[in-house]
């Protein structure tokens, strides 16, 4: 390979494991939050319930750039709190992840809660199962083999939303592919960068596949 050739791609593939690796915090702490806000929002307190709805209302209601940019530029302005409020950009950039994307599995769970026959309930208490045990035996399985399509689909989207780390100054997988761009004045690095891209994504479909089948038979 050529020096050229290296010198632009040995970049991008450093900013793909920040991708990846912002990738798996935002996954893996979104999914329980959004299980908690779903169970929140079918709270029997109507504080709750309300405080819920509104925090997805709010979530999803905005961009999720914006949403960014709040937490990375505009907390550590706040009168009093602000200056305690500087964090990592990185950090930062995971937070903002999190919370959006919390709101939007949290509506992918209560689809699929709202999808499972209420008999399923009634007859798990003919069984004489507990509440406990109904809902981690025979309804939490139901749901997530329900949402897992949608979970799939927003896990790719997440994906590809972590190019707008560029706009918080997190050097990632796009921001060392525009770099190239610049340096030396060609497409070739966003090529590059499009692959790489496609080639997570391939894993995580292949991946979810892999779920969904082994789910279809649980």
């Amino acid at each position: 390979m050529s020096t050229e050739f290296i010198n632009m791609i040995m970049p991008m593939l450093e900013g793909a494991k920040v991708t990846i690796l912002l990738f798996l915090i935002a996954i893996v702490s979104s999914i329980p939050l959004g299980f908690i806000l779903t169970l929140g929002v079918k709270s029997n307190n109507k504080i709750v319930s309300w405080l819920a709805q509104t925090y997805i209302y709010l979530m999803r209601g905005t961009p999720l750039l914006l949403q960014l940019l709040f937490i990375c530029f505009g907390l550590p302005l706040l009168p009093v709190v602000g200056e305690y409020l500087v964090l990592d950009r990185f950090v930062a950039a995971c937070l903002g992840f999190i919370l959006n994307y919390a709101a939007y599995f949290a509506e992918i769970f209560r689809g699929g809660l709202l999808a499972i026959d209420k008999g399923q309930y009634e007859a798990s208490h003919v069984l004489g199962l507990n509440k406990w045990q109904t809902t981690t035996r025979i309804i939490l399985p139901q749901m997530f083999r329900i949402a897992l399509p949608a979970i799939s689909n927003e896990s790719v989207t997440l994906v590809k939303d972590t190019a707008l780390l560029y706009a918080v100054a997190v050097p990632e997988l796009l921001h060392f592919a525009q770099t190239a761009v610049n340096r030396d004045f060609t497409v070739v690095p966003f090529f590059f960068a499009g692959m790489i891209y496609l080639a997570i994504t391939l894993v995580l479909t292949m991946f979810f596949k892999w779920l969904e089948r082994r789910f279809k038979f649980v």
